[in-house]
């Protein structure tokens, strides 16, 4: 594959990621692994979970500059969440690398199929459930903070679809500050295991950039999208969440010709 083939398949990739992100507002950046590895070229599993840890990272961190300025992010929780997340993300970094890759891709896919999961079931919920009590509880923050911090580090994903759910149970915020805190988290957790990754080796640095300004464009082109398919929003996230059910399914198929089980 040449080099500008393969600038373009990432580019091309990123806008994917992008464009979900903008459209359904979340769980885009779990297409990251699957999308550098049977689309982009990239071989190694752990390799492609480092890079997209960096983008996801830098992505979060875009989001989280524009929900601060309209004052959406709760920081003494984030700060708790995040602190607590970090060493979760570093354990589950460490785990994460010495586990085989198609193992790991294996592992990732049924992860896949929870978050469709979550997000079809998402589709069905009652808009006109009663808001829970805000709570300032910490020990349940903390709690929740290390499981997701974990997962993340482990998987190199964002971890929004876990966190913001993580956010709620524990504190009862609404949604829109659960969202924007929990991109405080996604930056820390995505940033410990760009970190451990990168001092192994394991991160393509120009990928990296190449799915953020790719990530960039889409995420314009589904926010448009979003504004004019707004009416429909739930039928959108049913959509995304069969794409997730079928990619996690061709990845279990792959992980599983890898390791001479089919």
């Amino acid at each position: 594959m040449t080099d500008l083939v393969q600038v373009a398949l990432g580019l091309g990739c990123g806008g994917v990621i992008g464009f979900t992100l903008g459209l359904v507002g979340g769980g885009g950046s779990i297409l990251a692994v699957p999308l550098l590895l049977y689309v982009a070229g990239m071989t190694d599993p752990h390799r492609a979970i480092g890079t997209s840890a960096v983008a996801v990272t830098v992505n979060a961190l875009f989001n989280l500059a524009s929900h601060a300025r309209a004052g959406n992010v709760r920081w003494k929780c984030a700060g708790l969440f995040a602190s607590a997340g970090v060493g979760g993300a570093l354990v589950g970094a460490a785990c994460g690398k010495i586990i085989n890759g198609q193992h790991l891709l294996f592992l990732f896919a049924l992860v896949m199929l929870g978050v469709g999961g979550l997000m079809a079931r998402g589709c069905s919920t009652d808009a006109q459930a009663p808001v829970p009590t805000e709570r300032t509880t910490m020990a349940p923050v903390l709690l929740y903070g290390v499981a997701t911090g974990f997962c993340s580090g482990f998987f190199g994903i964002g971890g929004g679809f876990l966190i913001v759910p993580a956010l709620l149970a524990a504190t009862g915020m609404p949604m829109l500050n659960a969202i924007a805190t929990s991109l405080v988290a996604v930056c820390a957790f995505g940033l410990t295991t760009s970190v451990s990754y990168a001092t192994a080796g394991m991160v393509d640095l120009p990928m990296a950039a190449i799915l953020v300004a790719g990530g960039m464009a889409g995420g314009l082109g589904g926010t448009l999208a979003a504004r004019r398919l707004g009416r429909q929003p739930q039928r959108l996230r049913l959509i995304f969440a069969c794409l997730i059910f079928i990619v996690a399914f061709y990845m279990m198929w792959r992980s599983a010709q890898a390791m001479g089980l089919v």
